[in-house]
């Protein structure tokens, strides 16, 4: 079972951030790529305020579950 690191608020913008990304209001750039690397961001944001986890504060021992 993963436990949770991320706090309310980073739940919070992270959906929103995942909202904004995946969203017709998308930013759209000139180069295919960039728009692909928006949206697996985008993704990870969504999956990552779904299951209150995030890869990079377990790496660095970031625990922000009780702010």
């Amino acid at each position: 079972m993963i436990k949770t690191n991320l706090g309310k608020l980073d739940r919070i913008l992270r959906f929103a951030l995942a909202f904004w990304w995946l969203g017709p209001w998308a930013p759209q750039h000139g180069l295919l790529w960039v728009n692909w690397i928006i949206v697996v961001v985008g993704w990870i944001a969504l999956a990552e305020s779904f299951l209150g986890w995030c890869l990079f504060h377990q790496l660095l021992s970031i625990n922000n579950k009780n702010q």
